[in-house]
């Protein structure tokens, strides 16, 4: 098949991730893919750096001029599948097709949790710009049900896969060594692009709680609300206690080196993909019951939850995960048996391939 994939944002996290995924196993399966996206965004550089075909267009905003660009490159380039991922690029891609004398069929993607806005427009959006809607996770099909009236049938949740072969347990010390860190403390991490909703300034506050010498949190990502935790570690002169890693290219060995994985979501989550990693790698995990995350993580079985912006409550569960080596152990290892289970990237591949597959059929 001939699949196209459209990004507008120019930031980079788990969507972006997925979409490069997907897009490396399409064309290991033998589909032409390609990826447009802004010269500007952070995937441009991604999907150059993975040798996967990639073009830029001005689609960063709704602008006439990037409606024009994308029309072109249609009419230029026809595919069977167009498979948007943002609000921008959805908008640009539904409106173009109108005017296509070969109309691809138009699949969205759709990442994360936050609310659909119920007008006439965003519904025509969903039920006229596309032919079929992905959700990351069940509760977000539910929402996309609810907001857009569409029959269930066009709507399907894909959670994103993880490589298992790559995201697996190994040996802590050797981590910890490989990433310059020390052997003997107990190590709290996250890895999240630095966004307000992650939750990281509640994980540092409750890690202050703590009052342990012993421990350090460990954070691994980058982005926009990097000022608001380190002003969150000076109010708590929790310095001595916090190593910044910044945007890793590879996050196994850093996940390894953990003790206890936490990701205190507070918005805007799918099924996020940190949190699937960690589990992969064996970790016992604590998070919120946020987007589908409760759909990865069943309190007390494979992880711990706790309500969502609780800095106190999420404190108590560190302390029980942190006195407790036998129930770390017992939840890191559920959890690695339910991603490897119900989490595959191979899983991923083969529904979205059928979606595209069917859909490119009934537009011939």
């Amino acid at each position: 098949m001939k699949i196209l994939h459209t990004e507008s944002s120019c930031g980079w996290g788990g969507q972006e991730i997925r979409i490069l995924d997907e897009a490396q196993g399409m064309i290991a399966a033998g589909h032409s893919l390609r990826i447009v996206c802004s010269a500007q965004s952070v995937i441009y550089r991604e999907a150059q750096r993975r040798g996967i075909p990639v073009a830029t267009l001005p689609i960063e905003a709704k602008t006439l001029r990037g409606l024009w660009a994308v029309w072109q490159w249609l009419r230029e380039h026809p595919v069977d599948v167009v498979n948007t991922h943002s609000s921008t690029d959805a908008w640009l891609v539904a409106l173009a097709r109108l005017f296509l004398p070969r109309k691809s069929a138009v699949v969205r993607t759709r990442h994360v949790s936050a609310p659909i806005k119920p007008t006439w427009a965003t519904r025509w959006l969903y039920r006229k710009g596309c032919d079929f809607v992905v959700t990351t996770g069940e509760k977000l099909r539910e929402h996309v049900l609810e907001r857009t009236s569409l029959a269930a049938d066009k709507v399907k949740s894909v959670p994103t896969g993880v490589d298992t072969a790559r995201f697996c347990p190994g040996d802590k010390i050797a981590a910890r060594q490989q990433c310059g860190l020390p052997p003997d403390k107990m190590i709290i991490g996250i890895v999240a692009t630095l966004r307000s909703w992650k939750g990281h300034t509640y994980l540092v506050e409750a890690v202050a709680r703590l009052q342990r010498e012993d421990v350090l949190l460990l954070i691994v990502g980058d982005g926009p609300n990097l000022p608001n935790i380190e002003a969150a570690i000076a109010k708590h002169q929790l310095h001595q206690q916090v190593i910044f890693a910044g945007q890793q290219a590879d996050v196994v060995p850093w996940l390894r080196a953990m003790d206890i994985f936490v990701l205190p979501s507070y918005a805007n989550e799918g099924v996020p993909q940190g949190l699937m990693q960690a589990m992969a790698c064996g970790l016992p995990v604590v998070s919120t019951p946020v987007g589908s995350i409760t759909e990865l993580v069943a309190d007390g079985r494979n992880g711990l939850l706790v309500p969502e912006r609780d800095a106190v409550a999420l404190s108590g569960r560190l302390v029980r995960l942190l006195n407790d080596v036998g129930e770390r152990d017992n939840l890191g290892e559920n959890a690695l048996v339910f991603v490897r289970e119900h989490c595959s990237s191979q899983g991923m591949l083969q529904n979205m391939t059928g979606i595209f597959q069917t859909l490119g059929a009934k537009h011939g």
